[in-house]
Formats: structure tokens, C-alpha cells, sequence
């Protein structure tokens, strides 16, 4: 347990920082907190920095949700059936990664934040009039296989897979971006909360940091709105320097974790 200032307020600006991008990019940013967790906090297990990270990242997207819920961006229907199909996915990938070393696994994830990187640089059209979809039956089987494969991604990796959400709710359901970007957040949060318990049960979480996060996060939330709102055109350009800066981070965790084995 984290007992000591400088590292829980590393933490809370971990959490800020972390929540301001899934609020202005609606995924991306909680690749970022582990790496934030390791070399910035000085968390020294992988195993409980993804943990805490899982943890955090789930309270940080209740946060950014509450705020893109007030907004009315969110398409709850949608957005809750895709989280209850990946849940169980997540504990499913947690339960597999928490049985890898935990160097090891920071390949694994190195490799995931590169995947985050090059899916960010990728296009993304914006139709405003997609927003208005609704769930249908039809719909519903598309939506919980695709939250049990993102489910199941996530939990392995400890990441919020908003990169993934994203783009599994357009397919599924033919959702604009917008609508998809806030969406996403109820998954990100369950599929966090799914991961983190998982890994409390084996006492890899750390509540003081998670706490920490939490209360960083709220400060990030609250500084992201008017950013998103604002982005504007440089929405962009705003979406290809964060992704160069995950490939950046992933290269670098990539060194790390190499020479640590």
C-alpha cells in the first residue's frame, strides 16, 4: 500500500492526465496509465500497476461518462449491451495475464499501445446524422460479440480498449463518431471495473493510488469537456500527435521490458 505524498500525487496527476484524453478522444489515454504507473508513480509490479490502472481508469470513465451523459451524447441501450457482453470477457483476459510474467506481459502490452497508436492515425468520418440510431434486435447479436472479443482484449491487457469500443459500436450499430466516442465510456468503466476486481481479489490492487487516480481524474474530466467541445478541425491533428506519442511510449516500454528479462 502507498502510503507516502509524492507518489499519490504523481498518481492524481497520472489520473488527470489520463482522463482528460478519454475525454477529448474517447479511448487512447488509459494506454497510457500503466506506463505512468511504472516509470512516473514508481508502481513496481506489472502486474499491480495494470491493477491500479484497470482500477482507475474504470472511475476515471464515470467520470468522463457523467459529463458526456450530460451533454446527452450517450446512446445507453447500445452502450449497455455492449459492456454486459464484454464483462465476462474481461475477467477472462485478466484472469489469463495475471498468469504471465509480468515483464513478459509488458511486451504483450507494449505491443497492444502500438496497435492504439496505429488505429488513432486512421480516419475516422464524422456523420452527425448516424447519431440517432437505435437499438434494434437485429442489432443486439453484433453488439455482445463484439463487447465479449473487446472485453476479452481489454481484461488481458489492462487497458480501458475505448481504441476498440469506438470502432466496434460504428460497425455494430452504424453509430456516428461522436456518439460512439461517449458510448464507449460505459464499456471502458466496465470492462476497468471487471479487470480491477479481478486482480484485487490476488491483492494486485493498490487503493491508495486507485484513489489517488480518482480524485485526479475528475480535475482531467472537467478540463477535457471544453477542450473536446473546442477541438474542433484540429480534432485531427490533436488525434495524430496523441498517437505518436503512444508509439513513442510503447517503444519505450518495449526497451524497458526487454531489458528486464
Amino acid at each position: 500500500m502507498t502510503t507516502g505524498l509524492e507518489p499519490l500525487v504523481a498518481a492524481g496527476v497520472s489520473g488527470a492526465v489520463v482522463a482528460a484524453l478519454l475525454t477529448v478522444f474517447g479511448g487512447g489515454g488509459s494506454v497510457l496509465a500503466v506506463p505512468l504507473l511504472l516509470y512516473f508513480v514508481g508502481v513496481k509490479d506489472p502486474h499491480a500497476a495494470i491493477g491500479a490502472s484497470a482500477a482507475g481508469v474504470a472511475l476515471n470513465a464515470l467520470t468522463a461518462l457523467a459529463g458526456q451523459a450530460r451533454a446527452g451524447r450517450v446512446k445507453w441501450p447500445c452502450a449497455a449491451l455492449f459492456a454486459l457482453g464484454g464483462v465476462a470477457g474481461a475477467v477472462a483476459g485478466s484472469s489469463l495475464a495475471k498468469r504471465i510474467d509480468g515483464d513478459a506481459l509488458l511486451l504483450f502490452f507494449a505491443l497492444a499501445m502500438a496497435v492504439v497508436g496505429l488505429a488513432m492515425l486512421r480516419p475516422r468520418p464524422v456523420d452527425p446524422a448516424a447519431d440517432a440510431v437505435r437499438l434494434t434486435p437485429a442489432l443486439a447479436p453484433r453488439l455482445v460479440a463484439g463487447g465479449a472479443g473487446v472485453g476479452l482484449a481489454a481484461g488481458f491487457f489492462g487497458i480501458g480498449g475505448g481504441f476498440l469500443i469506438v470502432p466496434g459500436l460504428m460497425a455494430a450499430t452504424g453509430m456516428g463518431l461522436v456518439a460512439a466516442q461517449a458510448s464507449s465510456l460505459l464499456s471502458v468503466a466496465a470492462f476497468g471495473g471487471a479487470t480491477a476486481l479481478n486482480y484485487a481479489v490476488s491483492g494486485l490492487v493498490d487503493w491508495a493510488v486507485v484513489g489517488a487516480m480518482a480524485v485526479g481524474g475528475a480535475a482531467g474530466t472537467l478540463a477535457g469537456l471544453p477542450i473536446a467541445r473546442r477541438l474542433g478541425q484540429r480534432a485531427v491533428l490533436g488525434r495524430r500527435l496523441f498517437a505518436g506519442l503512444i508509439l513513442v511510449v510503447a517503444a519505450y516500454v518495449a526497451i524497458r521490458a526487454l531489458g528486464a528479462l
